[in-house]
């Protein structure tokens, strides 16, 4: 019978060894920091710190694509950086409005490592 040590160093060899990108794939504090770098992801969410907006209204006022828009609020939403603040009903639609979770990030590196802090949006608790 093979011992669990053994067994375990069999998987090892047995899987290949994640790279460094692989594994910050997996990093959410790594997923954040790049999204945070993105100028488009960075573009929509200072525009919706102050004001919830909807897709359109965001898209209108940064010029971009109404797809580029959807596909970056999705991005931040799954990362937790904005929330659906609201819906409002016009011509029979469900409209999302989003607003930013987060007023200010602060990336910190130091010893070989980078630190994220991220701060409440105060609007968003006042409207709370």
């Amino acid at each position: 019978m093979m011992s669990s040590k053994l067994k375990k160093s069999i998987v090892r060899e047995a899987l290949p060894k994640p790279n460094i990108l692989q594994l910050s794939e997996y990093d959410i504090t790594q997923r954040i920091m790049e999204s945070l770098v993105n100028a488009c992801h960075r573009s929509v969410l200072f525009s919706i710190i102050d004001v919830a907006k909807d897709a359109p209204k965001i898209a209108e006022e940064l010029n971009i694509s109404l797809s580029a828009v959807y596909k970056t609020l999705s991005k931040l939403e799954d990362l937790t950086l904005v929330e659906i603040e609201r819906f409002e009903f016009t011509d029979g639609k469900k409209i999302k409005l989003y607003k930013s979770r987060i007023g200010r990030a602060e990336i910190t590196l130091e010893n070989n490592d980078a630190t994220l802090h991220l701060f409440p949006n105060r609007s968003a608790l006042e409207d709370n």
